[in-house]
């Protein structure tokens, strides 16, 4: 039996389950490219989601990117902040801060998540990475992501998009 979920992170639990799909990738410093996605948010019935992504080439099925880490919230005056702690295999550790927001969308109701990285550390091979900004929405069982990354002397800009759909739910909703 699965633990019950803890109670901070009810304003979360769109986000719980796997979600797959496509995106398109572009940087001014690489060429554009095409990409599958997997990401997998879960729980232990502690105050955090876990977050495990991975990413690889359409174009060949080669492994691209992944990352992992642990989103919490809490409560403010007006609604519930996020905060997403990333880790990658790359040498780069990112802190992301930002609100929850609920909105209804051609008649669909729809949250989104809006993270600015507060924090960017890296090792010292790692590519330069200054900034970053994801914006996650969510409409039924489709999510909407987008990532915008500063690096290699490059401003914040777009890097990432991406339509995933959820593949199953988490049945301690």
């Amino acid at each position: 039996m699965s633990p019950a979920l803890h109670p901070d992170l009810e304003p979360l639990t769109f986000l719980l389950g796997t979600w797959a799909g496509t995106g398109d990738g572009a940087y001014p410093t690489i060429a554009d490219f095409a990409y599958g996605e997997q990401i997998t948010m879960a729980h232990t019935g502690a105050p955090f989601l876990s977050y495990m992504q991975r990413t690889w080439s359409l174009a060949d099925n080669r492994p691209l990117h992944a990352e992992t880490g642990y989103l919490r919230t809490s409560r403010t005056g007006t609604g519930w902040r996020v905060q997403l702690v990333v880790a990658q295999p790359t040498g780069i550790v990112e802190v992301d801060e930002g609100v929850l927001a609920r909105a209804l969308k051609d008649g669909t109701s729809c949250e989104s998540i809006v993270l600015t990285s507060t924090t960017v550390a890296r090792t010292s091979t790692a590519k330069d990475v200054t900034a970053v900004r994801r914006v996650w929405e969510v409409c039924g069982d489709v999510m909407s992501e987008r990532l915008e990354m500063a690096a290699v002397g490059q401003p914040l800009q777009l890097h990432l998009e991406a339509r995933l759909t959820r593949q199953d739910h988490d049945n301690d909703r």
